[in-house]
């Protein structure tokens, strides 16, 4: 059974002039209903200033249309942040270029329902409430000035200043849950008591709705009145909540040889064994293509993480679709009889395979290398996921002269977080070795350590093994190593692993245009960290040995005196 709701709503205009409060709801139905669930929002324009029902109106209409088009990897407060960014951003613009929208504003407040939980999203002073048995519960807190002659004047609205601060927050969802969206025309004449006798007098929706709406005004309410009821009716069964249940019931295949058939793919030979994963090139019986089949190793069948990381590594590689990343095959679950999936097989080698055999890399070829994988890796964290094992290893250069990253194994995105230790530990940024989490700043470091062991067959900072504690100072510029590296490569490469994150890249579009002005316009040579902050344990050290040198000096010439 998936998610049951029933959702209502009513919208009176009052004594105004104009109805400047607008309500919307979208309620998807299969595959969206379970990765983007059910949105509900109510706006209130700003009736202070111009435009207040083209700024409610267009929000509404706007967070409706566009939260369904943003990516799936997405979380759900980080899309609807974004979006609302977005709209914020053209109302400013519509209020700045014409006279008659000056100064149009809206509150906001949404809902969105997916699975057995509740996200929400408020700005202004409409309100959201929920009843639960007999508890009647505010969940939203009203953005207005603490004062009693100011308490109809916002401190924030979508429009009314250039930063928008949206309040998020989540919780479970129950069955007979009814969840109350109502403006200051109704929740302000009627108070909480009134509304919550209501909502326990009336059961259907549709009636409560209209029912506030015309006791708001009855009791004597001067502003528009809107009401909207959402009432949890059903929730999905647990199997159904879970996107993954099918898989994670599947079994793990034994280790399989050449020749060997697994459904429909007829392994052809092992092409990497590690401790948890096997990957096989595999021909499928049906078409004759070439594909590569991901699976765990037989020693893993008892861990239930290493088949969730699985699955999930499928999930997000199905979502990246760029020629800079293998694609996955879509298989259904009654298409395969074993935890696997399959993905695109391309003819080549990884950098580290190329490095292994020798293989020497100009500086245009690395500059070229280093634009190819910035631009995969940005097209990954516009999906809001982070990659977390870049290193040479894990390119492939194709015969076809592609450069596609590889292994999504350690990803992590806003819906599903990983192990913060996961990685490489000599590509890892110093924040994650001391454990902190991972960031699109940790990604770009990993790049520029790529780039400079490709070029240096060195680490900026040393090569660092697991459970190492290392100390960071300042990175060997990589001219030491080799000294054709050209100045405006180096300088980019030191600011790429700066230790401090905030002396790095902050986005992948910032290191690549870096990269494709090269000598034209270069990046300044980075300071060297004064000792004092690289290493004050050795600088006290330095300190003393020089005090105590300078006293047995002074010593010496008393007693030669």
């Amino acid at each position: 059974m998936p998610l049951q709701l029933n959702i209502a709503y009513a919208s009176a205009t009052g004594p105004r002039d104009r109805n400047e409060d607008f309500c919307g709801f979208v309620t998807p139905e299969g595959a969206q209903l379970a990765d983007k669930g059910a949105l509900v929002a109510l706006a209130d324009g700003v009736s202070g200033g111009a435009g207040g029902r083209e700024a409610a109106e267009f929000t509404v209409r706007g967070l409706l249309a566009d939260y369904y088009a943003t990516p799936d990897t997405w979380e759900i407060p980080f899309a609807l942040d974004k979006v609302l960014t977005s709209t914020n951003r053209w109302l400013l613009a519509q209020a700045a270029t014409r006279r008659d929208l000056a100064g149009m504003s809206t509150t906001l407040s949404a809902l969105v329902l997916r699975g057995n939980r509740y996200h929400l999203a408020h700005v202004g002073d409409s309100r959201i409430y929920r009843l639960r048995a007999d508890d009647f519960s505010q969940l939203t807190t009203d953005h207005v000035w603490d004062r009693p002659d100011m308490r109809h004047v916002l401190k924030r609205a979508v429009g009314l200043d250039a930063h928008l601060q949206v309040d998020f927050a989540e919780g479970e969802l129950q069955v007979d849950d009814i969840f109350l969206l109502v403006s200051d025309g109704v929740w302000e004449p009627l108070g909480e008591l009134g509304m919550h006798n209501l909502l326990k007098l009336l059961h259907n929706p549709k009636l409560v709705a209209d029912e506030l709406v015309k006791l708001a005004h009855k009791h004597g309410g001067q502003d528009n009145a809107s009401a909207l009821i959402v009432r949890v009716e059903g929730l999905p069964d647990i199997d159904q909540r879970d996107h993954h249940a099918a898989e994670r019931s599947l079994p793990l295949p034994p280790k399989l040889k050449p020749g060997n058939r697994l459904d429909e793919f007829e392994v052809l030979s092992l092409l990497h064994e590690s401790r948890m994963s096997l990957l096989y090139q595999v021909r499928r019986v049906t078409d004759g293509r070439l594909w590569v089949l991901k699976t765990l190793h037989p020693l893993a069948a008892n861990d239930p993480d290493a088949s969730a990381a699985l699955i999930q590594e499928e999930w997000l590689a199905k979502k990246v679709i760029s020629h800079y990343f293998p694609q996955v095959l879509p298989l259904a679950p009654d298409q395969r009889s074993a935890l696997y999936y399959v993905m695109s097989w391309h003819a080549g080698a990884t950098l580290q395979q190329y490095l292994d055999t020798g293989r020497h890399f100009g500086i245009a070829e690395i500059a070229q290398t280093g634009i190819r994988l910035v631009k995969g890796l940005a097209a990954l964290h516009r999906l809001n996921i982070l990659h977390r094992d870049i290193k040479p290893a894990n390119l492939h250069l194709g015969d076809d002269a592609k450069l596609r990253i590889l292994d999504l194994g350690v990803a992590s995105s806003g819906q599903h977080a990983t192990d913060n230790a996961a990685g490489t530990p000599s590509f890892m940024a110093p924040e994650l070795l001391a454990g902190q989490p991972a960031s699109v700043c940790s990604d770009l470091y990993a790049v520029g350590v790529t780039l400079y062991y490709l070029l240096t067959r060195k680490y900026p900072y040393g090569e660092i093994e697991p459970f190492q504690h290392p100390r960071f100072g300042d990175p060997v510029p990589p001219t030491r190593y080799r000294p054709d590296i050209p100045h405006w490569l180096e300088n980019l490469l030191l600011k790429a692993v700066a230790r401090d994150p905030e002396n790095r890249f902050e986005t992948a579009e910032e290191l690549l245009l870096a990269l494709e002005r090269g000598e034209r316009d270069p990046l300044a040579a980075p300071r060297r960290t004064p000792l004092l902050a690289r290493d004050p344990l050795k600088l006290w050290q330095l300190a003393g040995v020089l005090s105590i040198t300078l006293n047995l000096l002074l010593l010496y010439l008393l007693i030669a005196s």
